[in-house]
């Protein structure tokens, strides 16, 4: 009797997923609630299991697009488990080449049976159901330990390690890039114990067999090195078009920018005379030929990448968005800092930055401004009486924006170490999406990298952004004099659908006048 299996509702708001790969084949003995598939959507990535013991009948294929409910597959009952394992042997002489890396994997088990343990999408938050396998840690084949991080998974949102659940060998099934749903099988690990008799000759054998099947299987990873590869190449000044990959699909991995030198850039110098048809040239010939490499590179989008250009465009498409300008004499809070600095670090653990007098400042504004910290819900304007203020951080993927919770009834001292603690997490690609999800008020900081001025995007669904610039010491009028004092601009980007002219300046200006006289601050005044 054969059991169809669905795509899976995956979020209210998720009318279709991608079939990101299969980590299980056509015609493999799958267990109840293994892991057979990953779905990926625009959010997450989720995994599909198998919801009956049986062999594996495949529907759809990698790449396509399927709507909730569409048919992925189909499982029918498997009698005996020793039936699959000789069709599971001369599946390589049958099946596309493609498939020669997982069938022996699948030997192995059902002779070994619980040796080898499956490792799937873990669930990574509410509202993600797909993630995307940015790169393996662990290649295939390679021994792993306990907990040993083996992949990096990236949502929209964050990146997140995936660890091996127990030790043994490494059988890579998801491909650097893939779109995977929440529960799709990522890998699988085999024991060394008593596999080692009759499951070790068989994967060592498919080792080789597997790296020009993989090559010949040119897609987008093919020639594309690693972040951590291209940082290499780049510094060496070596294109990747002319090292080769020996990663998964010919990806140029951290070990081949290592072992490529300099000399691996020669072939590439016989390529001028291809400009050579017009000898009235000549005299151009030195400008026009160039020495480096003037290959192009291309890389695919990540899913975080993708999902802040979507909601960029989305927000200045479907707002009202304006900006007013002023700007701040530092003076003050610069004055306090160089004096109390010290202190401060000694008694809290954590240095005096601006961050803490800028959130301040909003929390006090917001106030007195409501809607500056309100959205839009349909036709209703939602309010809040707490002031949770996202901080923009540029991690190593892309922005991202924490929030800090309660900003309103925190002090200097414990703002400080919010923003700081968040940071690190940032930096680290440890941000849960608990630490990144509400807020009413973004303040980003465009100074740190030496911007003068800018107009900041919206972080929707709130109605304002503050914008901090770099401080400049510039001559301003003071008291009738020209005097020299460290300026800083700042920008407050609105939704002119809930806040007016008069509430968004309003707001700028007491924010200014907080910044320029701190103690009001302390006294809230």
């Amino acid at each position: 009797m054969s059991l169809e299996i669905k795509v899976p509702p995956v979020g209210e708001s998720i009318t279709e997923v991608t079939l990101s790969s299969w980590l299980k084949k056509d015609g493999d003995t799958v267990k109840m609630d293994e892991v057979i598939a990953e779905l990926e959507s625009d959010k997450a990535t989720f995994e599909l299991t198998a919801e009956k013991a049986g062999t594996l009948k495949t529907i759809a294929k990698e790449g396509d697009t399927l709507a909730i409910g569409a048919p992925v597959a189909s499982i029918e009952d498997g009698g005996a488990a020793s039936a699959p394992a000789p069709v599971a042997e001369s599946a390589p002489a049958v099946k596309a080449t493609s498939e020669t890396v997982a069938a022996p994997a699948d030997t192995t088990n059902p002779s070994a049976g619980a040796s080898t343990s499956e490792i799937k999408v873990p669930p990574v938050g509410e509202s993600i159901t797909e993630v995307t396998l940015s790169r393996w840690i662990k290649k295939n084949g390679d021994t792993v330990a306990m907990d040993e991080a083996i992949a990096e998974l990236e949502s929209d949102k964050a990146t997140f390690e995936l660890t091996a659940d127990k030790a043994g060998t490494l059988n890579t099934i998801a491909k650097e890039g893939d779109v995977l749903a929440i529960g799709a099988p990522v890998a699988s690990i085999t024991g060394g114990g008593g596999v080692s008799g009759g499951g070790s000759p068989a994967a060592t054998i498919s080792a080789p067999a597997a790296a020009p099947v993989i090559s010949s299987d040119k897609n987008y990873a093919t020639g594309t090195p690693s972040p951590a590869a291209a940082k290499i190449l780049a510094e060496k000044g070596i294109s990747p078009t002319a090292v080769s990959g020996n990663g998964v699909n010919g990806r140029i991995t951290k070990e081949d920018a290592i072992k490529a030198n300099l000399v691996s850039e020669s072939p590439q110098a016989p390529v001028p005379p291809a400009t050579k048809p017009s000898p009235v040239a000549a005299t151009q010939a030195t400008p026009v030929s160039f020495s480096g490499d003037r290959a192009d590179r291309r890389e695919k989008m990540s899913s975080l990448r993708k999902t802040v250009a979507k909601r960029l465009v989305a927000v200045k498409n479907e707002t009202a968005m304006l900006t007013t300008f002023n700007e701040v004499d530092m003076s003050p809070i610069m004055e306090i800092r160089a004096k109390y600095k010290d202190k401060f670090k000694e008694k809290n653990g954590v240095g005096l930055g601006f961050m803490s007098f800028f959130t301040k400042a909003v929390c006090e504004a917001l106030k007195e401004w409501p809607s500056v910290g309100a959205r839009i819900d349909g036709d209703e304007i939602v309010f809040s009486n707490y002031a949770d203020i996202s901080i923009a951080v540029s991690a190593p993927k892309g922005l991202v924006v924490p929030v800090i919770r309660n900003a309103e009834s925190m002090s200097l001292a414990q703002i400080e170490k919010a923003v700081a603690a968040l940071a690190v997490k940032a930096r680290e690609s440890k941000l849960t999406l608990e630490e990144m999800t509400g807020g009413n008020f973004t303040i980003t900081n465009g100074g740190v990298f030496g911007s003068l001025l800018s107009t900041p995007i919206i972080n929707s669904p709130q109605s304002a952004i503050l914008g901090m610039h770099n401080i400049v010491e510039r001559p301003i009028a003071l008291n009738g004099q020209v005097v020299i004092r460290p300026m800083m601009y700042i920008a407050l980007s609105y939704d002119h659908r809930i806040i007016d002219g008069r509430e968004s300046v309003s707001f700028l200006v007491r924010v200014k006048q907080l910044l320029e006289d701190p103690t009001r601050l302390l006294l809230g005044v």
